[in-house]
């Protein structure tokens, strides 16, 4: 779907950006505040087509299943921490749930088309990675959202979850594997696009595509003045609002700078690129019904942990493998610059930018090997996980951007950080989303806690509390909670059926 660029003449709120965030923010203020007038602006052609798209991302309905970045090895040989994976599980369901709402109230139609059920697989090799797992598996499986999680070191056993792991496999080095059924691979630019193609259509809301914003000015009343400019016909116009939203990716840090946000002052963009490896032999995709995780590379930071993904892109199935980091200096595939980087740099960024690159040599020697890696070295790393993998079956494709944020504490301790946060004005009037995946999959949770912080009117008192729980079920209540399962279990069960994951 690509939106006609339309207007609504100084809305309540405007959202920069088409993304999975965007949307889901949009969506999410009109079903609560009816009344509320949103505009959306997206400098590409085409609605979430950045990050958001689904072959700019995993896919992964990161529930912390089998993301072992989530459960670091303790280095004193303590059992592994799982809180973290327990909280991305809760927060991850606030989107099932929303999403589950959007189809079963009509917003949105044909589930399958961004969401199917896939199992998730956490894979690893060697005495202490196995050993690693096995108290992993203790950790999730003893609390009730991970109890249906299996954990095996028989070849056999794991060959009938995901038969390529095994394949051609030295019977001599021991392997482990953990599996749930109930993970799933999203398609969130389908999702964004189905969610933005619903807001479009209601009263005093828009969306513009090809529309990019060049001026963003706080005033004395307020407001924001937004210069907004049609790439396709050259024009330009203003327009004023409450509320700024910057999703917009890459695109976010040189958004901040232009606003004059303080809380901005010194934070900095570190791009990286991305490639997949993409397999379409049909009994190859055929044999392989899983998401399967592996262990990073040291150095590596944590959003390029290698997996083995079934896709279901475009109504096909497909492998991904990767991803495999490239150097690069723009902060957009679409509409970025070569020079976006180098824009981007500041007097109140530039000891921090230092700082970080000075101190980061594993990160940069990285990010060197992978830029020059040889189709040869990359199918090395794929027969980590899968032996017989041949070349002739895959190919590189390119996977998108992502910028780092980083901040002027990350330049003083000297570390990159490579989660997702969101920045907020003190009047809280502008919000924007920085970092890296996986916030796709904890869109809803983030965007609910923008709205608590700029919009708390909509959540207040026992109003508010049914307002969002008709909207979001297992909002307000914490299910972390073993006396709290029961109910949750069904609340999943109703979600999952609303989006015909089971």
């Amino acid at each position: 779907m690509t939106s006609p660029a339309t207007h609504i003449d100084n809305p309540d709120v405007v959202l920069i950006g088409s993304g999975v965030m965007s949307a889901n923010l949009g969506a999410l203020l009109k079903r609560l505040d009816p009344t509320l007038r949103i505009q959306v602006y997206e400098a590409a052609d085409e609605l979430a087509y950045e990050s958001s798209n689904g072959w700019n991302n995993a896919g992964t309905g990161h529930a912390g299943i089998c993301e072992i970045s989530y459960t670091p090895k303790p280095a004193d040989g303590s059992p592994v921490k799982v809180q973290k994976v327990i909280d991305i599980f809760q927060e991850f369901e606030q989107s099932l749930q929303f999403w589950g709402h959007a189809v079963a109230s009509g917003m949105i139609e044909n589930p399958k088309e961004f969401i199917n059920p896939v199992q998730h697989i956490s894979f690893v090799h060697g005495d202490d990675q196995v050993a690693f797992l096995k108290s992993r598996y203790a950790g999730m499986s003893a609390h009730h959202f991970f109890a249906p999680m299996e954990f095996s070191t028989d070849p056999k056993k794991i060959g009938s979850w995901a038969p390529l792991l095994t394949e051609g496999r030295d019977p001599n080095v021991p392997i482990a594997a953990t599996k749930m059924d109930g993970g799933t691979d999203v398609n969130f630019g389908v999702v964004s696009r189905k969610l933005l193609a619903w807001l479009d259509q209601q009263p005093d809301c828009a969306v513009a595509a090809s529309n990019k914003v060049v001026g963003l000015e706080k005033r004395a009343d307020g407001r924001w003045e937004i210069e907004v400019k049609n790439l396709k016909t050259g024009e330009a116009h203003k327009t004023r609002a409450k509320f700024v939203f910057v999703g917009a990716g890459g695109g976010s840090i040189l958004l901040l700078q232009m606003a004059g946000l303080p809380e901005a002052k010194g934070l900095g963009g570190f791009p990286i690129g991305g490639n997949w490896l993409v397999c379409d032999t049909p009994e190859i995709v055929a044999k392989h019904q899983a998401k399967v995780y592996g262990q990073n590379l040291p150095e590596a930071p944590t959003m390029a942990v290698p997996h083995l993904d079934t896709r279901i892109l475009d109504g096909k199935k497909t492998l991904l493998f990767g991803p495999f980091a490239a150097w690069t200096t723009r902060f957009l595939h679409r509409t970025g610059s070569r020079a976006d980087l180098i824009r981007s740099i500041k007097p109140h960024n530039l000891m921090t930018l230092l700082k970080i690159g000075a101190t980061n040599f594993p990160l940069t020697r990285y990010l060197i090997q992978q830029g020059t890696q040889s189709m040869a070295g990359r199918m090395r790393v794929l027969r980590i996980f899968y032996p017989n993998a041949q070349e002739k079956d895959w190919k590189l494709i390119d996977g998108g951007i992502r910028v780092q944020a980083i901040k002027k504490t990350d330049g003083e301790a000297g570390i990159v950080h490579f989660g997702t946060e969101v920045l907020t004005s003190a009047d809280k009037s502008m919000s924007a989303l920085l970092g890296a995946s996986p916030g796709a999959s904890v869109s809803v949770n983030i965007v609910m806690e923008v709205i608590k912080t700029s919009f708390p009117h909509l959540l207040a008192g026992e109003a508010g509390k049914q307002r969002v729980e008709a909207i979001i079920p297992t909002y307000g209540t914490d299910y972390r909670k073993p006396e709290n399962a029961a109910r949750f279990d069904e609340l999943m069960t109703i979600a999952r059926r609303q989006l015909k994951l089971i």
